[in-house]
């Protein structure tokens, strides 16, 4: 398995200096991103064969992760279940079987 784990600091900003050719070049089982600092939808991903997971921060701009994965998680759980670290989209938690 090839898990890749990356914080872009803007997923935007690297989309126009190659990250999709990166992607697909990496052909990761699960590729993680953090710092995406956007919500799902507003950039174009062509991620065919990967589903997605994402958790971005309330705040627009801020923080963020999301994860692609060529297979489908059992579970999904969204930042530390702790109030006081929640809502900023830091954390990301799949869960599979194996």
């Amino acid at each position: 398995m090839k898990l890749i784990s990356w914080n872009v600091n803007g997923l935007r900003a690297v989309m126009n200096k190659g990250f999709m050719d990166f992607f697909r070049a990496v052909d990761a089982d699960i590729f993680c991103l953090q710092e995406t600092k956007m919500q799902p939808g507003q950039a174009e991903l062509d991620l065919a064969g990967y589903e997605e997971y994402w958790n971005s921060a309330v705040k627009k701009g801020y923080s963020g992760t999301a994860v692609f994965s060529k297979n489908k998680a059992n579970g999904v759980l969204l930042d530390l279940q702790q109030e006081e670290h929640g809502m900023e989209g830091r954390v990301l938690t799949l869960e599979y079987d194996q």
